[in-house]
């Protein structure tokens, strides 16, 4: 039951695909330009997952908090 956004990938496949980014840096067996360029991919595979656990947990604050005004509005989901 996952959903992907229009914005980009799916949480799930960013993942993914950070964890198989650090384990070829962990494994050493790259040059160093090759693992700058890997660092910096996973920076931002990183951002991206981080912005989407936020809007996850902005999304639930205001589900779970009644008397927040902002949450008294109609919800509208992202597509």
């Amino acid at each position: 039951m996952t959903e992907k956004t229009e914005s980009g990938p799916d949480f799930e496949k960013t993942l993914n695909e950070l964890e198989k980014l650090v384990e070829k840096l962990e494994a050493g067996d790259l040059s160093l330009d090759e693992s700058l360029t890997g660092f910096k991919q996973g920076v931002e595979l990183s951002r991206q997952c981080q912005e989407t656990l936020d809007s996850a947990q902005q999304t639930v604050e205001q589900l779970i908090d009644p008397d927040d005004e902002e949450s008294v509005s109609p919800f509208e989901r992202d597509a």
